[in-house]
């Protein structure tokens, strides 16, 4: 019987800091996990490497619904996106390990394809109308069947969701970037963007718009019947959701469909959100999420419920993150859409991935597991580089939602 013999905790910054867990067997296949947390992932890799590793060593790597339930029952501090994260390290790897002894690729042994390929939808952004009228059209070109789209408000130039580079980044080094926010001001200006998004390019493809927690139930309400007009796939992330109750008052309000869940990390953080229909979408993302395992169980739950999936994947998610949602997108029967943001090409370099884009979809290879490989000489290019996520303050000086 094939037994763990090494387990390796990977930190590499192409572009962007990445934790990455690499399990070795006695057989000598190799399974690779993601185990980014954005801003903190030293933690995360702190404790992979002191606390999860220990307990890995010569156990079965083909056991892998037994070691979850080890590494989730067995911490007895449960949950939580550092637990969690990691966890979902373990379960990806060992899942990338079965598919390369099984000779398949992971959507394979989770019961094979249910669609030909993964919509995903595009970041869109501007410094105004304008520029982001140009972006639009970038995507749109390049295929794009759907879109997110951003613009700074006036005056306050750290909006959320606006490029300054290639890819969307918005962890800064050293300590955070303080950021200025004003909500009556991105009330008045989001409907009109959008609106002239719509005007410029009509219907014929979806749009969507990231609020990132900035708003109260009642300011989302609004929102949401405002922009009914545009017909958005979604509105992310109207509100902080640790109070869920107060999507029932949102719902009460507008028809606008809701997604939720990136900052989410187990079942039991959407169980009312999923049970009680008080969203359309479920983002939780593998990497933070507790895995291939633990996210197949949420979206067979929302699947109960009509609610459809949308997962995370920003540039904070590795490309080992990405096969591995995408092989589970490829399968389930309540799939909605999948976030796709790209990756820098210093990250090519480290982590070489058979995920392809076309047409505005995602497919996997039929490369046995999660068909990704990972370069340690060109990862050593690229050493760690502390960076913090911004943080949002109102323009009296007080602390806001980021």
């Amino acid at each position: 019987m094939s037994k763990i013999e090494k387990v390796e905790v990977l930190v590499t910054s192409p572009g962007r800091n990445f934790v990455t867990l690499r399990v070795t067997a006695s057989d000598g296949v190799v399974g690779l996990g993601d185990a980014t947390l954005n801003g903190r992932e030293l933690a995360v890799a702190s404790y992979l490497r002191d606390h999860v590793a220990p307990l890995l060593l010569g156990r079965d790597p083909a056991r892998i619904e037994d070691t979850w339930q080890y590494l989730y029952r067995g911490a007895y501090w449960r949950r939580g996106p550092v637990t969690m994260t990691s966890i979902a390290a373990v379960d990806t790897a060992l899942w990338d390990i079965k598919g390369k002894v099984a000779g398949l690729p992971v959507h394979q042994l989770l019961g094979g394809r249910s669609r030909e390929g993964v919509m995903v939808y595009g970041h869109a952004s501007g410094h105004d109308v304008a520029s982001l009228i140009d972006d639009v059209a970038r995507y749109r070109d390049a295929g794009y069947q759907a879109i997110r789209a951003q613009a700074a408000v006036p005056g306050l130039p750290g909006s959320y969701g606006v490029r300054k580079g290639a890819v969307y980044e918005p962890a800064a080094t050293s300590l955070p970037d303080e950021q200025l926010w004003d909500t009556g001001a991105y009330l008045r200006f989001a409907p009109q963007y959008l609106g002239a998004v719509r005007e410029e390019f009509g219907f014929d493809f979806h749009l969507l718009h990231d609020v990132h927690h900035r708003l109260t139930p009642i300011e989302a309400a609004r929102l949401g019947r405002a922009l009914e007009e545009v017909q958005l796939f979604w509105m992310e992330d109207p509100t902080p959701v640790e109070n869920q109750d107060s999507f029932r008052l949102i719902r009460q309000h507008t028809t606008t469909p809701l997604a939720v869940g990136e900052v989410l990390s187990s079942i039991w953080d959407v169980q009312q959100l999923i049970t009680e229909q008080l969203i359309d979408y479920v983002r939780m993302s593998v990497v933070h999420a507790g895995g291939i395992t633990h996210l197949r169980r949420v979206f067979d739950l929302a699947s109960l419920y009509q609610v459809r999936t949308g997962s995370h994947g920003a540039t904070d998610l590795s490309p080992v993150s990405l096969a591995a949602a995408v092989h589970l997108d490829t399968t389930v029967p309540n799939f909605g859409i999948q976030e796709y943001m790209g990756f820098t090409d210093e990250t090519g370099e480290v982590f070489r991935s058979g995920v392809t884009f076309s047409k505005g979809m995602l497919d996997v290879s039929d490369a046995p597991g999660l068909g990704v490989e990972y370069d340690d000489e060109a990862a050593a290019r690229f050493p760690y580089e502390a960076r913090y996520l911004p943080v949002a303050r109102r323009l009296d000086g007080s602390v806001h939602d980021w």
